[in-house]
């Protein structure tokens, strides 16, 4: 490079380019020109390790759903209904002759670059997994030096794209190799390797990482228990946005975690963001050739994501500055803005009639939510102060509840 030169210009954005998602009011993001961004994200850890056929339906599924982050790794991935051997490795070599951890295989990471960049021109933002334990080819295990020279040589790569987020490790204390004196030098490795400082979080197994240490910028979460009344503590604990990754995941695999009916994944994803966390999606029906979308990809079976659109359009028409936790009731969960906006959950629970204490001096609009059927009854008049109302008697039903003062979207 010795006495090579070159310029650039810095221009105005392209239209739809609001730059890197930020946080934003200590516990929601916005793009970098203050644009509001609400996280609704999928996973599908290995799909970028499928083939260009697969990879490319993947692609075409995600054109057809609300989904605005999706999560999955850098590494191949080696764990059950995915066994299959990648297209590209990181390193050159081979696992029978064993990999030269000094020479990256740049077809490998101009794939990766070109995922991230077709997701950018999808409004998607890449929430990239660094490490992972699910491993048969040894880059869970690669000694310290290797480990850094990997992570500056992926974030020197992909740091200029703006849909960028970085995500440590999908599940960080099952990789027995690591301490977590490792996973704070990785850490500070992405922040000073990063000059766009582009968000940082970690996904947990069992035990949480510390997420109040300076360098993480977000909470990620894997909590799959239908109680999602940790949030409070979370937030408090924490003082950051709190993202629920992975609740569970709607399917028929012979495991816990793979056989959520879809009524749950949804009622999950209201749940949570009626408490003020963001919550992920997932999908593992079984398939005869293992293409099962919250590892491979390829394309989406049941009916939770047109649910979740429906949500992330209630989500979009609140508050642009996002939704805060308010007590509106022992049982219900709630999240809005003071004397503004209340968006009610009732969950399982199925009331016919429903008492609310509206703050006094002031005039509501209220409209009733059928969550899975996805439909918008507005009530007639405005309301104040203690009034009772009738409700549907059934479940997965909320209200929202707005100041008369606003005009409700068409």
């Amino acid at each position: 490079m010795d006495g090579v030169t070159g310029q650039f210009i810095c221009t105005e954005p392209s239209p739809g380019n609001h730059g890197p998602v930020r946080v934003r009011n200590t516990y929601h993001f916005a793009y970098e020109d203050g644009t509001p961004y609400f996280p609704v994200g999928t996973t599908c850890y290995a799909w970028i390790h499928q083939g260009e056929e697969l990879e490319k339906q993947t692609l075409e599924t995600l054109k057809k759903t609300p989904f605005n982050k999706l999560r999955f790794c850098v590494f191949p991935k080696h764990y059950l209904f995915n066994e299959n051997e990648p297209v590209y490795h990181p390193f050159e070599g081979s696992l029978s002759e064993g990999w030269d951890f000094s020479r990256f295989n740049t077809r490998f990471f101009q794939h990766l670059e070109q995922r991230v960049g077709d997701l950018l021109e999808m409004g998607i933002e890449a929430d990239i997994i660094l490490f992972h334990p699910y491993d048969r080819w040894g880059y869970a295990t690669m000694d310290a030096a290797v480990d850094e020279r990997y992570l500056r040589y992926v974030v020197a790569r992909l740091a200029a794209y703006r849909n960028v987020w970085w995500s440590l490790a999908n599940e960080y204390d099952f990789m027995s190799a690591k301490t977590m004196d490792d996973w704070d030098r990785f850490f500070r490795i992405v922040q000073e390797s990063d000059p766009y400082n582009h968000l940082r979080s970690i996904h947990n197994g069992k035990r949480f990482y510390d997420h109040s240490k300076p360098w993480v910028t977000h909470v990620s979460i894997q909590h799959q228990r239908m109680d999602f009344s940790d949030i409070a503590k979370w937030r408090k604990q924490f003082k950051k946005p709190i993202v629920i990754d992975e609740c569970g995941y709607e399917g028929n695999a012979p495991y816990g975690w793979g056989n959520l009916p879809p009524q749950e994944l949804v009622r999950r994803h209201w749940e949570g963001l009626s408490r003020g966390a963001y919550v992920g999606h997932g999908e593992t029906y079984l398939h005869p050739k293992d293409v099962l979308w919250w590892s491979k990809g390829g394309v989406l079976y049941r009916k939770s994501p047109e649910r979740i659109a429906f949500m992330r359009r209630i989500l979009e028409e609140g508050s642009a500055e996002g939704l805060e936790p308010i007590d509106f009731g022992y049982d219900v969960a709630c999240a809005g803005r003071k004397d503004e906006y209340y968006l009610v959950y009732f969950g399982v629970h199925q009331p016919a009639l429903r008492s609310l204490n509206l703050p006094e001096g002031h005039k509501y609009n209220i409209d009733v939510i059928h969550t899975w059927g996805m439909m918008i009854n507005t009530l007639e008049g405005t309301f104040q102060g203690k009034v009772e109302i009738k409700l549907p008697g059934k479940p997965y039903i909320a209200l929202r509840i707005r100041s008369a003062k606003e005009k409700p979207p068409d």
